[in-house]
């Protein structure tokens, strides 16, 4: 099989918990929310990311989507490692406003609701710190309630309270993205007497430092001292011996540890890092993708136009969260139809061009069902069953056909046709009716817009194909970073346009050839060197569409395809957001990290050739992560 075996199946045969999207705080419900649920209550932010807050967990960062007030377009400052005043304290915490994102905090809180980290130095036995003490946030403790005179002493609710507690906070996982109580006030409620109620004005927030100065301050580890560390766990190691390393600090870009870092290797999902940066560099993160609907050639005719959204649904019971959906745009059309009845669905994918599959990809490859033909018009991913959350998944063999099927079926007709839509709808013209006439309650005239829908912002995109190693939505991605730099919506013309913006970045091109975003080829190449320049670019700040992407890095132990990882090594837990790739016999591991004195590094490590089985080799690269995590090396 060619495809990263860790993204279908967990190493240990569970399924992997859904976790659509970005990791929940430490402490809520484990109820991630799943891609295409609808949200009642609180809407989901696109953008949003919250990570466990580990002991010196990795931070990176904020781009526009991650202002301190969530405000759409705001510049954010990176998080402190570390929160003033009491221990791992809720600091630096961004309102979950529209993209606004979080990312890992320092020492996990140790209230009800709050951020916990998992177990590792400096944390009580048990895993968890010790529940929240009454007023341990500055609000008085609240007082105990004297028994009625003359009575029994009247029985408080608090079971039936931390259930229903429980259930909301849930529901707010499950439904609602992102659910976090402050610690203070979940505490106050669990420990007040059921005739009190909680007070309506809410706790000061703490105070908040300087944050850029706490992870430039940090000591840079000795780059002598970390290769001590870093050679026994490379040189020898199972991942045999075509293994490639740069270890890089992110502030200074001064490198700290490589072995051959310029050597081309076969990089595997590694590539998504890639296709990311190269999404948010050209199209940008609020874009959205439009999927028209054009009256067609004859009366009663519509065109479904494909403008390559992948995460299209055809209902709210979708499975990506956010997508626009077929059901919406069905509705527009009947209503600017009017009297005339619908005789004829047509698509119209020709946007994207060349084979709907990648040359270079294993001929077995579809076979597979890791990733789906390529189609500038399709619905969930082309999976023909969204409650399927494990890859692989069953693909339709023709996206496009199944996408004006669903289409057709929504609109009482049976069937679909595949043609184009007329030209005045590649134009945006139509050709106008006169007013107060009879031909003005006649059909539409052909390429008259009838209805459209938007996509979530490419940002929400490139998290969910970071987070869960979504191979379809990378490729349809690629597509649209060829369709923003003037090249054809190809396998071919992604290739080109990824490699140019390569070059942009200031990376050397050299160094990177790259025949598709996703990874899948075996053929592809890329360097650990030019994957941690890219890394560094990104936190850097200077381009706040690039650190964006960050948001979407699964995190060590906890999210994505990193659920899993890290068993042996748990040092890495929370401290290490990375993305994984598995090819037969390549392995890579490529990231950020935060080590134990709070300093933030950049680093990738891939090996091709790997002589020994998929969970060895991804240990052994764990094992690197977290040797570099609490790794002072002073």
């Amino acid at each position: 099989m060619h495809s990263s075996p860790q993204d279908r199946q967990p190493h240990d045969g569970r399924p992997q918990a859904a976790s659509y999207g970005n990791p929940q705080t430490y402490g809520t419900p484990q109820g991630a929310p799943v891609h295409g649920e609808p949200q009642p209550g609180q809407p989901q932010p696109y953008g949003s990311a919250q990570v466990p807050s580990g002991r010196g967990s990795a931070q990176v960062p904020q781009g526009q989507y991650g202002s301190p007030q969530g405000q759409y377009g705001s510049p954010q400052v990176p998080q402190s490692q570390a929160s003033p005043g009491h221990y791992g304290s809720p600091q630096g915490q961004v309102s979950p406003g529209y993209g606004a994102a979080q990312v890992p905090q320092g020492q996990g809180a140790g209230g009800y609701g709050a951020a916990q980290a998992p177990q590792g130095p400096g944390t009580p036995a048990g895993g968890r710190p010790s529940a929240t003490r009454p007023g341990e946030y500055g609000r008085p403790a609240a007082p105990e309630p004297a028994a009625p005179k003359g009575g029994k002493p009247k029985k408080r609710r608090k079971g039936v309270l931390i259930t229903v507690l429980t259930l909301v906070v849930a529901l707010g996982a499950g439904l609602g993205g992102v659910a976090v109580l402050k610690p203070d006030l979940m505490s106050n409620l669990l420990d007040a007497p059921d005739w009190q109620s909680p007070s309506a004005a809410p706790p000061a927030e703490p105070v908040a430092r300087p944050v850029l100065a706490a992870l430039t301050d940090a000591p840079i580890p000795d780059a002598a001292l970390l290769k001590q560390v870093l050679d026994p766990l490379v040189v020898g190691s199972p991942l045999g011996s075509s293994v490639s390393a740069s270890v890089v600090d992110v502030s200074t870009g001064e490198v700290l540890y490589e072995r051959t870092p310029t050597a081309m290797i076969t990089p595997a999902s590694n590539t998504k890092l890639v296709t990311a940066a190269a999404v948010l560099a050209t199209r940008g993160p609020d874009h959205r993708i439009t999927t028209r609907v054009v009256a067609g050639p004859n009366p009663g005719e519509v065109v479904l136009i494909g403008a390559g959204d992948a995460t299209l649904g055809v209902t709210a019971k979708k499975f990506y969260e956010g997508a626009a959906e077929l059901d919406d745009l069905a509705a527009q059309v009947k209503k600017a139809m009017g009297d005339t009845p619908i005789t004829k669905v047509i698509t119209d994918g020709s946007l994207f061009t060349g084979p709907n599959a990648s040359p270079d990809w294993p001929t077995d490859t579809l076979g597979e069902g890791n990733v789906s033909r390529i189609t500038a018009v399709m619905i969930n991913g082309a999976r023909t069953d969204i409650k399927d959350r494990v890859m692989p998944f069953n693909r339709y063999n023709d996206p496009e056909r199944a996408a004006g099927d669903a289409f057709a079926k929504l609109l009482g007709l049976t069937g679909s046709a595949k043609g184009k839509a007329p030209a005045a709808a590649t134009t945006g013209s139509a050709a106008p009716s006169p007013q107060g006439s009879a031909a003005a309650a006649g059909p539409p005239a052909p390429g008259k817009e009838l209805g459209s829908v938007r996509s979530a912002p490419l940002l929400r995109q490139v998290e969910q194909m970071l987070t869960e190693s979504d191979n379809t939505l990378a490729e349809a991605l690629a597509h649209q970073v060829a369709l923003a730099k003037g090249q054809p919506a190809s396998f071919a013309g992604a290739a080109a346009a990824i490699e140019q913006v390569v070059t942009e970045l200031g990376l050397d091109a050299t160094q990177s050839d790259l025949l598709d975003g996703s990874g899948m080829s075996p053929k592809n190449k890329i360097s650990p060197k030019v994957l941690t320049g890219l890394l560094v670019k990104a936190a850097g700040g200077t381009d706040s569409h690039l650190s964006d992407f960050f948001n979407g890095l699964p995190v060590g132990g906890w999210s994505g395809t990193m659920t899993l990882r890290f068993a042996k090594s748990k040092a890495g837990f929370g401290v290490v957001r990375a993305k994984s790739g598995t090819l037969n016999g390549v392995n890579s591991l490529s990231g950020v990290v935060q080590t134990v004195d709070g300093r933030l590094l950049a680093f990738a490590v891939l090996a091709d050739n790997v002589p020994s089985d998929r969970e060895t080799a991804q240990n052994s690269l764990d094992k690197i992560a977290a040797a570099v995590a609490v790794c002072g090396c002073r």
